[in-house]
């Protein structure tokens, strides 16, 4: 074979391999394509999911991409949620195969009715009525109030109704039945008048202890303030708030005593808890004090300002807010001189107030009681009849171990203004003695007066014990209990009130007094007393 041949040969096997391993390549390629495009087919196929979607009272199925959320599906099945809309499962929830979707139509709708608000009937016990007669002081009369719900409708089914407003058009009135209550206490003749509060209304006794009035019928008396005029000519008092307590706790309302018609009078004051009283020698002149109303106990932030006002007039500050010292938040009180002078006094101390100057000059330190609870003391105080002496009720020191702020003992005492002298007057008379002084009587050649208190009867307890009242001259002497009698139960604490002039055929001065619910008239020079009311009902009383 020529050398020829062979390369001939040798090229031919060479390009025989080529050719085998060109074939065997292409069937490698063909089978790679045939397997991605098996892949990709079976990728196609597992890419889509099929849901069930109920909405609008129909049901349908609808294919959507694997990882598609309830809101995809919704627009792929050409269904647009509204705002309100809800769906189960939520809008965000990631779908898989075979998953149901119930999407609720959500409508918000609000409607507005009149209803009628009816009205309240009330007893009022009179005892100048005979016992059993009934009297209508007061018909009944139905309000109105506009309410406004607001409504939610799931698929047309209505699912909520809520009230979002309401607005009183007219405000019911109380019907008031007077029922006769006559007790069989002799009367007696009164000089001025005597004013009372009884079941939330207000009366008037005039002249004598049957001559009796109602002066405000409105039942929301409050207690907080209850005050003659000088003359007693008008009522001073407050009306519990119809807003929430923590909006509003009270406003300040006069009445006239003279008027057959009376028509009370709002004096443009509200939240009034610690003071109100009129001003000597300041024609129906009204000072005042006010708090902040509060959720939380015990229900104000006081501001331990001052204003004053007149009546049909706008009320003028007097005195700045203040923190009002140790215990501050509780509040301070105040006390009107004969001649016009104010004290003050608040749970750290007291003194006089500058009206003119809008200031606090302090005149004496008092050691503020730890009560360990939402409330404080404030020492009482009643300015002396001649308008030369305070007297007021201090916090005295306990022995060791107990600490000075919690000592049980309180001891009355008086600050005159003339010497700048404080005399003890009486120890152990306890928190609540409230002392009162009466109006100047002559005395020969000698102007003089009485002081009252109440005497606790359990002085270590005094928060808690009941009182006996005790009368004294001006300096202490001459000191004597005059109600009630030992073997009784003592009385609630509250401030003595003194008559403005002596009854006529009777020895000494009166006072009256609270006792039980009823008012009863002492006489403070032998100690006679004298039951005037029967109902139960007194929480208030003021002289003039």
């Amino acid at each position: 074979m020529s050398v020829r041949a062979a390369k001939r040969r040798h090229l031919h096997r060479i390009a025989y391999g080529a050719v085998q391993v060109s074939n065997l390549v292409y069937s490698i390629l063909l089978m790679v394509a045939t397997l991605l495009s098996s892949c990709e087919l079976s990728q196609t196929n597992r890419s889509q999911i099929n849901v069930t979607i109920t909405a609008d009272g129909k049901t349908q199925q609808v294919s959507v991409p694997a990882g598609s959320t309830v809101t995809q599906a919704l627009q792929q099945a050409g269904l647009a949620p509204g705002d309100l809309d809800k769906s189960e499962p939520p809008f965000y929830t990631v779908l898989s195969d075979g998953d149901s979707i119930k999407l609720t139509r959500v409508q918000e709708k609000f409607e507005t009715e009149t209803q009628t608000l009816p009205f309240d009937r009330q007893v009022v016990r009179n005892e100048s009525l005979p016992e059993g007669q009934q009297r209508l002081v007061q018909a009944g009369v139905t309000g109105q109030q506009e309410v406004t719900y607001r409504i939610i409708l799931e698929d047309g089914v209505e699912a909520s109704k809520t009230v979002v407003k309401t607005v009183v058009l007219q405000e019911a009135v109380a019907e008031i039945m007077m029922v006769g209550a006559q007790a069989s206490f002799a009367p007696l003749p009164i000089p001025g008048k005597i004013a009372y509060l009884a079941g939330g209304n207000a009366w008037i006794m005039d002249t004598s202890t049957a001559n009796r009035r109602l002066l405000v019928n409105t039942g929301d008396l409050d207690g907080r303030i209850f005050a003659l005029s000088p003359d007693g000519g008008y009522v001073l008092y407050t009306r519990k708030s119809k807003k929430p307590a923590d909006q509003e706790i009270n406003t300040l309302w006069a009445v006239s005593t003279k008027s057959a018609d009376p028509n009370p009078k709002w004096l443009n004051a509200k939240n009034v808890v610690h003071f109100a009283a009129w001003i000597p020698n300041a024609p129906y002149t009204v000072a005042y004090s006010t708090v902040e109303p509060r959720g939380t106990a015990p229900g104000w932030q006081a501001n331990n300002d001052l204003y004053k006002v007149s009546i049909g007039g706008q009320p003028q500050k007097i005195l700045e807010a203040n923190s009002g010292g140790v215990y501050g938040w509780w509040g301070m009180s105040f006390a009107f001189s004969p001649d016009g002078r104010l004290a003050y006094a608040r749970p750290d101390s007291i003194g006089l107030v500058s009206q003119d100057g809008g200031y606090l000059a302090p005149l004496l330190d008092i050691t503020p009681l730890q009560t360990h609870s939402d409330w404080a003391w404030i020492p009482g105080i009643s300015w002396g009849g001649d308008g030369k002496t305070l007297y007021f009720v201090d916090h005295a020191p306990a022995s060791a171990p107990v600490t000075d702020e919690e000592s049980p003992y309180f001891d009355l005492e008086a600050a005159s203004l003339s010497n700048d002298s404080t005399v003890d007057l009486t120890q152990q008379v306890g928190m609540f003695a409230y002392p009162s002084a009466s109006p100047v009587r002559q005395n020969g050649q000698e102007r003089a007066y009485q002081v009252a208190y109440l005497q606790a009867i359990f002085p270590d307890q005094s928060e808690t014990s009941r009182y006996r009242l005790i009368v004294m001259d001006r300096d202490g002497s001459n000191r004597r209990v005059i109600f009630p009698s030992a073997d009784s139960t003592g009385i609630e604490p509250q401030t003595p009130v003194w008559a403005p002039q002596p009854i006529q055929g009777q020895s000494g001065d009166f006072l009256a007094i609270i006792y039980q619910g009823n008012l009863w008239l002492v006489d403070s020079g032998n100690g006679q007393a004298y039951q005037i009311t029967g109902d139960g009902l007194i929480s208030r009383i003021d002289w003039k």
